[in-house]
């Protein structure tokens, strides 16, 4: 209950943040262009507070956090006196209009450059896209690894300094018949001639976004420190705390045989649901024997596997693999500017891709999926909340450019036509308009939503 109340708080203050951002587009170049605001709602319904501002302008926070409008004096919606004619949306020039317009989105590709700002500022703790080795019969089987870890540093000459950034270069590489990527042994990076770089072969590159990482579904396997047997959290009410398992314990054997690491312990718990595990474990320098049952859960695969609920302590990371992103007051606008622009231009590549085909539509994400990522990233902390705005909000910003007339993208579309045939769109075709871009828009809310369902 906790985490859905955590993730659903989050929702919300970012939504509510992100609309407010895309409003005040619109309210702030409609007041520069001379048109009146009628009100500026965040939120739509009941209003739970309202104020009317000197401007004349009511501001409203309303019951239902999932949008929000400017309403500005126009003709074409209601009677308007005389005197107040010259300040209507309708009398404006289609300039001032595509300007109003525009503004929206506008405003959140700024909000995404200024929270990516302040997140330079503030510094952000990431690790260097480190391989330890690839998998077989991966799109990653031509790379040739040396006896060390090697970090990635290009994906296709686009630089890259963590994972986030490969992942993120990636992913515009989706549908793609090949990528190109450039590594360096870890301790040579700086070395001039030592890197590498390897065509890898991506026309049946299998990518399940539910399940893994673009990195990972290529055969990349990440350098991580090394797993101790020592437990270093139990889950308060878990199936390890009912068994008698303590912080510090170091575990010796599983059902009888010597561990033997980490992953082949794990594999054993997910194949023992329900099913008594003994573990023979070293506490304080004495040796006990523990009858611990895994709880039953259901996996993302829809398989029934068990749970124990601790996590074990991991060796810490090398110096030379952590990187500390922040930036003084200067440089974190122009990195700022970078990675803003990096995410635009991945974004707009995936709905390209989704619309022809080349990505499949389970990429699509819903209200269930932002809250999860919400909440996931409020609870890494400040500057992990400001990444997870600055990616939504500029995804807002793309969604209300597309060319659907319920969206800006068809309202810019309209005025377009206008500019070059020097009359407005009928009215007749735009309500057709509207209606068909309705229908396609929930289609595709619809499609997002079974996909947050599904991934539940």
């Amino acid at each position: 209950m906790f985490d859905f109340l955590w993730n659903l708080g989050s929702f919300i203050v970012a939504l509510g943040i992100l609309i407010t951002a895309h409003e005040y587009g619109h309210f702030w170049v409609a007041r520069r262009c001379g048109v009146k605001v009628e009100r500026f709602s965040i939120g739509f319904g009941k209003a739970i507070w309202r104020k009317v501002g000197k401007d004349g302008t009511e501001y409203v926070v309303a019951l239902i956090p999932l949008g929000g409008y400017v309403k500005m004096l126009d003709e074409r919606v209601e009677d308007v006196p005389e005197q107040l004619k010259d300040q209507a949306f309708n009398r404006k020039s289609v300039w001032q209009r595509i300007a109003i317009v525009a503004a929206g989105p506008l405003a959140n590709f700024l909000f995404a450059i200024f929270a990516l700002y302040v997140m330079y500022l503030i510094g952000v703790p990431t690790i260097k896209p480190v391989i330890d080795s690839v998998s077989a019969d991966s799109p990653a089987a031509v790379v040739r690894l040396n006896d060390k870890p090697e970090q990635i540093l290009a994906i296709d000459g686009q630089q890259v300094r963590n994972w986030e950034e490969v992942n993120l270069a990636l992913m515009a590489h989706i549908g793609d018949p090949s990528v190109a990527i450039t590594l360096a042994p870890v301790d040579r990076v700086q070395d001039a001639g030592n890197s590498r770089t390897y065509e890898l072969d991506t026309r049946q590159w299998q990518f399940d976004p539910e399940k893994q990482l673009p990195s990972s579904s290529l055969g990349l396997n990440p350098y991580r420190p090394a797993i101790t047997p020592e437990i270093a959290v139990v889950d308060g009410g878990s199936a390890a705390e009912l068994g008698g398992l303590k912080k510090g314990d170091m575990i010796v054997a599983v059902n009888g045989q010597p561990y033997t690491g980490w992953d082949a312990f794990s594999n054993t718990i997910r194949a023992s649901a329900d099913t008594p595990m003994q573990l023979t474990v070293r506490r304080q320098g004495e040796q006990l024997k523990l009858d611990v049952t895994p709880k039953a859960t259901q996996g993302r695969d829809g398989q029934t596997i068990g749970v124990m609920g601790i996590v074990p302590v991991a060796e810490n990371w090398p110096e030379n693999m952590r990187l500390q992103m922040q930036y003084g007051i200067v440089d974190a606008f122009g990195a700022a500017l970078d990675k803003t622009w990096k995410l635009i231009d991945v974004s707009v590549s995936m709905f390209g891709k989704l619309f022809t085909g080349e990505v499949s539509v389970k990429n699509l994400s819903g209200p269930i999926s932002i809250a999860q990522g919400a909440g996931n990233s409020a609870e890494f902390g400040l500057v992990y909340f400001l990444g997870f705005l600055a990616l939504i909000s500029v995804n807002l910003g793309i969604v209300n450019l597309l060319p659907l007339p319920v969206l800006d993208g068809g309202h810019l579309m309209y005025y377009l036509v206008e500019v070059v045939t020097g009359k407005p769109v009928p009215e007749r075709i735009q309500e057709i308009g509207f209606r068909f871009g309705a229908a396609l828009l929930l289609m595709l809310m619809s499609v997002a939503l079974f996909n947050d369902f599904a991934r539940l």
